[in-house]
């Protein structure tokens, strides 16, 4: 653990505030992450998303290695520089899209919808992964140390360890081989590291174990004793919220106080409220940008998955905001009848406002958590939350 990296500054329960300090600024958690995944959080400009009061976002470092390729991103000065983003980046290790790619995603992998998928992945085994470029159909590679020099090229804050992200599907001996292959693979990021990582940049084990109780401790056990200077809970989580929160608790039950834990790519209020009660202190996920880019808001209402779908012709004639009590330029400036329009053309000010409005709503969500652990008062901020409270 890189000195004073991240202190623990209010617990409430498991849940815990803190400051994660890192070369290119502090991040207060619990922390929202918004993905750059190529280097822009789509359809915003860097200052606007600083501006929504975000302190990290995330990188893709599996889009950026097939273009514009990490070589040139270094080049260019590195991802801080290349897109204009000077505060915090967390990037990825690759691993989640070899499994999108042999898989697809974990909802289209439960409702078995895999396509052509099976051809994009060559080959999986001890030294990496050989897959096709969905850019040009060429054949490439990645394994452990690949991924460690393009995060070490993209110069971000936070390194992810090369991992495997098992299928949902996939049982409990082939997700045990997995997972202890991961572990390898830890081992070589780490060696890989200690003669060439960037200084200051810290470096995030992967919990592994699919759906499995007894895997996913062990593996936490294993990635903990690594001494990494974090710890990411990954891989295919459960078909329904309660075994996903399940598994998240088994997770980070065992692990030790002192290493920040993010949790990767799970971002829907009532997940990040059950990731915070489980101990967890920064999150990323397509969630909000992807909803917004679709015609949907982000809306203080359970019963609707928190979901406002602008789309539908319910909201052409309607003069209301999305929020009342939202200060982004969507609800301040606009009806929901001027913005189903938008979206129903697919004008592209609709993606940007809507995003503009479910960025705010989740920083929104993120500052009351921190606030509601810091008073000791938690558990009654997340009962308001999940009663359908605002979070502005």
């Amino acid at each position: 653990m890189t000195a004073r990296s991240f202190e623990i500054d209010a617990r409430a329960g498991h849940a815990r505030a803190g400051v994660l300090r890192l070369p290119h600024g502090t991040v207060p958690t619990p922390a929202f992450v918004p993905l750059a995944s190529t280097a822009t959080v789509k359809s915003l400009a860097a200052a606007e998303v600083e501006a929504l009061g975000y302190e990290m976002v995330l990188g893709n470092t599996f889009h950026l290695f097939l273009q514009p390729g990490h070589e040139l991103i270094a080049r260019m000065g590195g991802l801080h520089e290349y897109m204009g983003w000077r505060r915090p980046i967390v990037t990825d290790s690759g691993g989640f899209q070899v499994f999108s790619m042999g898989h697809g995603s974990v909802a289209e992998e439960i409702k078995r919808r895999r396509g052509d998928r099976e051809t994009r992945v060559l080959s999986i085994d001890e030294d990496g992964v050989r897959f096709r470029s969905y850019v040009d159909g060429a054949e490439r590679f990645m394994g452990p140390e690949t991924s460690m020099e393009i995060q070490a090229a993209l110069g971000s804050d936070i390194a992810l360890a090369f991992d495997e992200c098992t299928p949902f599907h996939s049982g409990r001996d082939y997700t045990a081989r997995s997972t202890e292959r991961t572990h390898r693979w830890l081992d070589r990021c780490i060696a890989w590291r200690r003669e060439h990582a960037p200084a200051g940049q810290l470096l995030y084990g992967i919990v592994q174990g699919g759906v499995f109780e007894d895997l996913r401790r062990a593996s936490a056990e294993r990635v903990a004793a690594a001494g990494v200077d974090g710890i990411a809970v990954g891989g295919s989580l459960g078909r329904e919220k309660a075994e996903m929160h399940e598994v998240v608790r088994w997770s980070v039950g065992g692990l030790p106080e002192e290493p920040p834990r993010h949790l990767l790519g799970i971002g829907d209020v009532d997940d990040l409220l059950a990731g915070v009660a489980a101990g967890i202190d920064t999150f990323d996920c397509a969630i909000p940008t992807r909803l917004g880019r679709h015609g949907t808001a982000l809306v203080a209402d359970p019963g609707a998955r928190w979901r406002l779908d602008l789309t539908k012709r319910a909201w052409s004639e309607s003069r209301e905001p999305i929020a009342p009590d939202c200060p982004c330029d969507a609800c301040r400036e606009h009806t929901r009848g001027y913005l189903h329009y938008l979206a129903r053309i697919g004008e592209l000010t609709a993606a940007r406002l809507l995003t503009l409005h479910n960025l705010t709503f989740v920083a929104a969500l993120m500052r009351g958590i921190r606030a509601a652990v810091v008073d000791g008062r938690f558990d009654e901020y997340a009962r308001g939350m999940l009663a359908g409270a605002s979070p502005y």
